[in-house]
């Protein structure tokens, strides 16, 4: 059963996470927003929301925070998707804290390496330059596919 689908992103540093977006859209019905531009989005339409962000000092950036707080709407399904230097999970705590404050329910977290020139990162060139992967890209389309097949 297909569920109208969007993910909301922001990917400024250097486009690692709309990398794993574009695999994902290039194979299954999802429409991406940058939250950039569209600070206001009518997301009421779409019965799951995918919030995609790089990371900065551990959490999502602050405009995807912000379009959160302003945008998303309350009983949702979301999942979470994002690349970092350092990847965890726990880098989707402040988008999934929003999102718990409005009663949306969680339907996974995906993250993986991304390069990264932040800081002292660019003295040396940079960390995971060649990151996300093919393998990577392909693990995002797979966990899409996976919220897909659970629904």
């Amino acid at each position: 059963m297909n569920k109208k689908t969007v993910i909301v992103y922001t990917s400024t540093h250097h486009g690692n996470t709309k990398k794993l977006l574009d695999a994902i859209a290039s194979h299954e019905d999802v429409e991406l927003v940058n939250v950039i531009g569209n600070e206001k989005y009518d997301l009421s339409e779409y019965d799951r929301i995918g919030i995609a962000s790089g990371v900065a000092f551990g959490k999502y950036y602050p405009q995807m925070l912000e379009f959160l707080k302003n945008n998303l709407p309350e009983n949702k399904s979301v999942f979470f998707i994002h690349s970092a230097g350092d990847p965890r999970k726990s880098h989707a705590d402040s988008g999934l804290k929003i999102a718990e404050s409005k009663n949306c329910r969680c339907l996974g977290i995906f993250y993986c390496k991304g390069f990264d020139t932040f800081g002292p990162f660019k003295l040396i060139g940079g960390i995971n330059k060649n990151y996300p992967n093919e393998e990577n890209m392909e693990q995002a389309v797979k966990f899409y596919r996976e919220l897909e097949a659970n629904i």
